[in-house]
Protein backbone atom coordinates (compact mmCIF):
# COMPACT_ATOMS: atom_id res chain seq x y z
CA UNK A 1 0.00 0.00 0.00
CA UNK A 2 2.71 2.32 0.39
CA UNK A 3 4.38 1.51 -2.37
CA UNK A 4 1.32 2.79 -4.10
CA UNK A 5 1.06 5.83 -2.40
CA UNK A 6 4.37 6.74 -3.26
CA UNK A 7 3.32 6.16 -6.85
CA UNK A 8 0.86 8.49 -7.13
CA UNK A 9 2.55 11.05 -4.99
CA UNK A 10 4.98 11.06 -7.73
CA UNK A 11 2.53 11.10 -10.54
CA UNK A 12 0.70 14.05 -9.56
CA UNK A 13 4.34 15.79 -9.87
CA UNK A 14 3.92 15.58 -13.51
CA UNK A 15 1.65 18.86 -13.69
CA UNK A 16 2.64 19.42 -17.34
CA UNK A 17 1.12 16.20 -18.32
CA UNK A 18 -1.74 16.22 -16.06
CA UNK A 19 -3.04 19.79 -16.54
CA UNK A 20 -1.33 21.25 -19.18
CA UNK A 21 -3.34 24.50 -19.09
CA UNK A 22 -2.72 25.25 -15.91
CA UNK A 23 -0.21 28.64 -14.96
CA UNK A 24 2.29 26.33 -13.91
CA UNK A 25 2.44 24.20 -16.81
CA UNK A 26 2.66 27.43 -18.75
CA UNK A 27 5.91 28.58 -16.43
CA UNK A 28 7.05 25.31 -17.49
CA UNK A 29 6.84 25.99 -21.37
CA UNK A 30 8.02 29.32 -20.87
CA UNK A 31 11.42 27.85 -19.18
CA UNK A 32 11.69 25.35 -22.48
CA UNK A 33 11.53 28.19 -24.71
CA UNK A 34 14.22 30.23 -22.72
CA UNK A 35 16.54 26.79 -23.19
CA UNK A 36 15.72 26.86 -26.76
CA UNK A 37 16.72 30.75 -27.17
CA UNK A 38 19.46 30.68 -25.00
CA UNK A 39 22.04 28.94 -27.71
CA UNK A 40 22.07 30.53 -30.47
CA UNK A 41 24.80 28.90 -32.53
CA UNK A 42 24.26 25.36 -31.61
CA UNK A 43 20.77 23.42 -30.15
CA UNK A 44 21.16 22.45 -26.99
CA UNK A 45 20.62 18.41 -27.29
CA UNK A 46 22.09 17.67 -23.66
CA UNK A 47 20.43 19.31 -20.72
CA UNK A 48 21.76 18.72 -16.91
CA UNK A 49 19.34 20.08 -13.87
CA UNK A 50 20.35 20.23 -10.53
CA UNK A 51 20.16 21.88 -7.04
CA UNK A 52 22.36 23.35 -4.64
CA UNK A 53 21.28 20.79 -2.10
CA UNK A 54 18.20 18.87 -1.75
CA UNK A 55 14.19 18.89 -1.52
CA UNK A 56 14.76 22.32 -3.42
CA UNK A 57 12.38 20.83 -6.62
CA UNK A 58 15.11 19.69 -9.16
CA UNK A 59 13.67 16.20 -9.63
CA UNK A 60 9.92 17.54 -10.34
CA UNK A 61 11.51 20.50 -12.49
CA UNK A 62 13.30 17.83 -14.83
CA UNK A 63 10.45 15.30 -15.51
CA UNK A 64 7.99 18.60 -15.95
CA UNK A 65 10.63 20.11 -18.55
CA UNK A 66 10.87 16.56 -20.37
CA UNK A 67 6.91 16.06 -20.24
CA UNK A 68 7.21 19.56 -22.29
CA UNK A 69 9.85 19.15 -24.78
CA UNK A 70 8.07 16.01 -25.84
CA UNK A 71 4.60 17.29 -25.97
CA UNK A 72 6.51 19.91 -28.23
CA UNK A 73 7.78 16.98 -30.99
CA UNK A 74 11.06 16.76 -30.00
CA UNK A 75 12.24 12.43 -29.09
CA UNK A 76 13.10 12.56 -25.52
CA UNK A 77 14.97 10.60 -22.81
CA UNK A 78 14.88 11.44 -19.58
CA UNK A 79 17.81 10.39 -17.38
CA UNK A 80 17.90 9.73 -13.94
CA UNK A 81 21.35 10.09 -13.48
CA UNK A 82 21.27 10.66 -9.38
CA UNK A 83 22.54 7.06 -8.47
CA UNK A 84 22.80 8.32 -4.89
CA UNK A 85 18.83 8.96 -4.47
CA UNK A 86 17.24 7.96 -7.63
CA UNK A 87 13.05 9.34 -8.12
CA UNK A 88 12.43 9.35 -11.55
CA UNK A 89 11.05 5.87 -11.09
CA UNK A 90 8.94 6.70 -8.14
CA UNK A 91 7.81 9.91 -10.71
CA UNK A 92 6.67 7.93 -13.52
CA UNK A 93 5.72 5.04 -11.84
CA UNK A 94 7.52 2.12 -12.67
CA UNK A 95 10.62 0.29 -12.17
CA UNK A 96 14.07 0.30 -11.13
CA UNK A 97 15.80 -3.11 -11.22
CA UNK A 98 17.68 -2.09 -14.07
CA UNK A 99 19.02 1.13 -15.93
CA UNK A 100 21.69 3.75 -16.57
CA UNK A 101 24.51 1.92 -14.01
CA UNK A 102 23.92 -1.38 -15.91
CA UNK A 103 24.42 0.49 -19.39
CA UNK A 104 27.35 1.94 -18.29
CA UNK A 105 29.10 -1.18 -16.50
CA UNK A 106 28.17 -2.84 -20.20
CA UNK A 107 25.38 -5.20 -18.44
CA UNK A 108 22.85 -4.31 -21.20
CA UNK A 109 21.89 -2.26 -24.12
CA UNK A 110 20.17 1.22 -24.45
CA UNK A 111 17.21 -0.13 -26.22
CA UNK A 112 16.93 -2.54 -23.71
CA UNK A 113 17.14 -0.59 -20.45
CA UNK A 114 14.70 2.37 -21.81
CA UNK A 115 11.05 2.66 -20.81
CA UNK A 116 8.40 4.12 -22.88
CA UNK A 117 5.68 6.66 -20.75
CA UNK A 118 2.37 7.37 -22.09
CA UNK A 119 3.28 10.65 -23.82
CA UNK A 120 4.30 8.94 -27.55
CA UNK A 121 7.62 10.80 -27.45
CA UNK A 122 9.20 10.78 -23.89
CA UNK A 123 11.32 7.57 -22.86
CA UNK A 124 12.83 7.24 -19.45
CA UNK A 125 15.82 5.37 -18.15
CA UNK A 126 15.89 4.46 -14.21
CA UNK A 127 19.29 5.08 -12.41
CA UNK A 128 19.76 1.43 -12.22
CA UNK A 129 21.01 -0.24 -8.98
CA UNK A 130 22.90 2.19 -6.85
CA UNK A 131 26.83 1.57 -7.19
CA UNK A 132 29.60 2.15 -5.12
CA UNK A 133 31.02 4.29 -7.29
CA UNK A 134 28.51 7.06 -9.29
CA UNK A 135 31.32 9.52 -9.72
CA UNK A 136 33.44 7.20 -11.32
CA UNK A 137 30.72 5.81 -13.65
CA UNK A 138 29.65 9.14 -14.41
CA UNK A 139 33.19 10.33 -15.81
CA UNK A 140 33.97 6.85 -17.80
CA UNK A 141 34.15 6.02 -21.38
CA UNK A 142 30.83 3.86 -20.85
CA UNK A 143 29.06 7.13 -19.91
CA UNK A 144 30.53 9.00 -22.98
CA UNK A 145 29.64 6.26 -25.52
CA UNK A 146 26.21 6.79 -23.90
CA UNK A 147 26.12 10.62 -24.39
CA UNK A 148 26.92 9.70 -28.17
CA UNK A 149 24.15 6.85 -28.75
CA UNK A 150 21.90 8.34 -26.74
CA UNK A 151 22.17 11.60 -29.77
CA UNK A 152 21.79 8.94 -32.23
CA UNK A 153 18.35 7.89 -30.66
CA UNK A 154 16.96 10.55 -29.68
CA UNK A 155 16.35 14.62 -29.72
CA UNK A 156 17.21 15.51 -26.57
CA UNK A 157 18.83 13.57 -23.21
CA UNK A 158 17.89 15.38 -19.96
CA UNK A 159 19.40 14.51 -16.67
CA UNK A 160 18.39 14.47 -13.38
CA UNK A 161 21.59 14.91 -11.35
CA UNK A 162 22.66 14.93 -7.54
CA UNK A 163 23.00 18.56 -5.50
CA UNK A 164 26.12 19.98 -6.51
CA UNK A 165 27.06 20.86 -2.68
CA UNK A 166 26.14 17.35 -1.73
CA UNK A 167 28.45 15.24 -4.05
CA UNK A 168 30.58 15.73 -6.78
CA UNK A 169 28.21 14.29 -9.13
CA UNK A 170 27.04 17.17 -10.77
CA UNK A 171 30.22 18.44 -11.37
CA UNK A 172 31.58 15.45 -13.36
CA UNK A 173 28.66 15.62 -16.06
CA UNK A 174 28.16 19.30 -16.23
CA UNK A 175 30.83 19.81 -18.89
CA UNK A 176 30.20 17.00 -20.69
CA UNK A 177 26.37 18.52 -21.33
CA UNK A 178 25.31 21.30 -24.11
CA UNK A 179 23.77 23.28 -21.16
CA UNK A 180 22.60 23.10 -17.21
CA UNK A 181 20.07 24.76 -15.29
CA UNK A 182 20.08 24.81 -11.86
CA UNK A 183 17.11 25.18 -9.47
CA UNK A 184 16.98 26.74 -6.71
CA UNK A 185 13.62 27.28 -3.75
CA UNK A 186 11.99 30.45 -2.60
CA UNK A 187 12.59 30.97 1.05
CA UNK A 188 14.65 27.85 1.17
CA UNK A 189 18.18 28.21 -0.54
CA UNK A 190 20.71 30.23 0.69
CA UNK A 191 22.33 32.71 -0.90
CA UNK A 192 25.39 31.65 -0.57
CA UNK A 193 24.55 27.89 -1.23
CA UNK A 194 23.56 29.06 -4.79
CA UNK A 195 26.39 31.48 -5.23
CA UNK A 196 28.85 28.32 -4.14
CA UNK A 197 26.93 26.37 -6.39
CA UNK A 198 27.37 28.06 -9.56
CA UNK A 199 31.04 28.86 -9.05
CA UNK A 200 31.42 24.82 -8.80
CA UNK A 201 29.63 24.23 -11.73
CA UNK A 202 31.86 27.18 -13.78
CA UNK A 203 34.97 25.57 -12.56
CA UNK A 204 33.58 22.43 -13.85
CA UNK A 205 33.36 24.25 -17.31
CA UNK A 206 29.29 23.78 -17.21
CA UNK A 207 27.50 25.80 -19.64
CA UNK A 208 24.95 27.10 -17.08
CA UNK A 209 21.98 28.43 -18.79
CA UNK A 210 20.03 29.90 -15.95
CA UNK A 211 18.35 29.30 -12.82
CA UNK A 212 14.75 28.27 -11.93
CA UNK A 213 13.19 29.75 -8.94
CA UNK A 214 10.78 27.07 -7.72
CA UNK A 215 8.13 26.92 -4.79
CA UNK A 216 7.13 30.97 -5.55
CA UNK A 217 4.12 31.80 -4.47
CA UNK A 218 1.72 33.21 -7.04
CA UNK A 219 -0.61 35.30 -6.23
CA UNK A 220 -4.23 36.04 -8.11
CA UNK A 221 -3.16 39.17 -9.01
CA UNK A 222 -0.17 38.15 -11.01
CA UNK A 223 -2.28 35.36 -12.52
CA UNK A 224 -4.26 38.04 -14.32
CA UNK A 225 -1.92 40.49 -14.71
CA UNK A 226 0.08 37.64 -16.86
CA UNK A 227 -2.34 36.10 -18.98
CA UNK A 228 -5.38 38.90 -18.74
CA UNK A 229 -8.98 38.52 -17.84
CA UNK A 230 -12.14 38.82 -20.00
Amino acid sequence: MAKNNAVQLGKRKLIAKLNPKSPISEQYRTIRTNIQFSSVDEEIRTLMITSSGPTEGKSTTTANLAVVFAQQGKKVLLVDADMRKPTVHYTFGITNTYGLTNILTRQIELQEAVKTTDIPTLDVLTSGPIPPNPAELLSSKGMRDFFELGKEHYDMLIFDTPPVLAVTDAQVLANKCDGTILVVSSGKTEIESAQKTKDLLMSAKAKVLGVVLNNKKMEKTDYYYYYGTK
